[in-house]
């Protein structure tokens, strides 16, 4: 978000909060990126803050109620208030419990596949409604095939994006296997707490082969997952590669150094193709 719309959104969470009963004097910035994640004080709630435009909040409180009521390794709601979507000055709010780090380094490989795969089973229990990854992938395509939305990628790296997009998209979907999915299980939406390993951020969730979701974790993480499809993997790879580096081309994209990675990236896309 921009500064000033971020000063709004968090003055949103800190009132809502404190309608709440939970005591909200101040607030710390964890992330920013389309919606912003903050840790309210002194009450040490994490709320999450979207425009009222932005969809899904809803189906991300029901999900990890679900997933949380059957054990998955996922965080939880905030306990102290009724668990739902609250809306103010044009933003949603969702509150969650805050677990302090326990450390700075990296999840084992091994934990962190125990814990995907816990959560993938936990996901096969449930019957909820999901857009399926092909979904994603299509809204990337859009993307890059808008010069609208992103002016700065040049006709033959447009043309890269758009056959691999298409191609890997339709060659996984037909492989079947699919199941309900995280989106993103990448370390950005890990957390390693004093519970053990946790996913939070489920509003990139979808259906599609566990594949997918291997293919942003780490890829020591996919050594220790059972039965994984070697060549599924390596083309789920590919094409999550290939989103990603569609997003950093995006005119609206605000991640820091974001075109220097989207150009790192279809380099490494031409290389993995030949």
């Amino acid at each position: 978000m921009q500064e000033s719309e971020a000063s709004r959104a968090v003055a949103a969470a800190m009132s809502i909060a404190s309608s709440l009963g939970l005591t909200s004097e101040d607030a710390i910035v964890l992330h920013n990126s389309n919606r912003l994640t903050l840790r309210l004080m002194p009450c040490s709630v994490l709320a999450r803050v979207a425009p009222v435009a932005h969809q899904g909040a809803q189906f991300e409180i029901d999900l990890a109620q679900a997933l949380v009521d059957s054990g998955c390794p996922v965080a939880a709601l905030e306990p102290r208030v009724e668990p739902g979507v609250y809306e103010r000055d044009g933003f949603v709010v969702t509150l969650w419990t805050y677990y302090e780090p326990v450390t700075a380094r990296d999840v084992p490989p091994a934990a962190y596949a125990d814990a995907l795969a816990r959560m993938h089973a936990g996901m096969r229990a449930l019957d909820l409604p999901a857009p399926h990854f092909t979904d994603r992938v299509e809204s990337a395509q859009r993307l890059v095939a808008s010069r609208e939305r992103a002016p700065a990628l040049a006709d033959a790296d447009r043309e890269l994006l758009d056959t691999t997009l298409r191609s890997l998209g339709r060659t996984i979907a037909r492989r079947g296997g699919e199941q309900l999915l995280h989106g993103e299980p990448h370390p950005g939406n890990v957390l390693t707490t004093k519970d053990g390993v946790l996913f939070i951020d489920f509003e990139t969730c979808c259906r599609g082969p566990v594949e997918f979701d291997l293919a942003h974790a780490p890829e020591e993480v996919s050594e220790h997952y059972p039965g994984v499809d070697a060549e599924l993997l390596r083309e789920c790879r590919m094409l999550a590669l290939a989103m990603v580096t569609a997003w950093r081309w995006d005119r609206a994209d605000q991640l820091p150094n974001g075109r220097r990675l989207g150009t790192e990236w279809l380099s490494q896309i031409r290389r993995g193709l030949t």
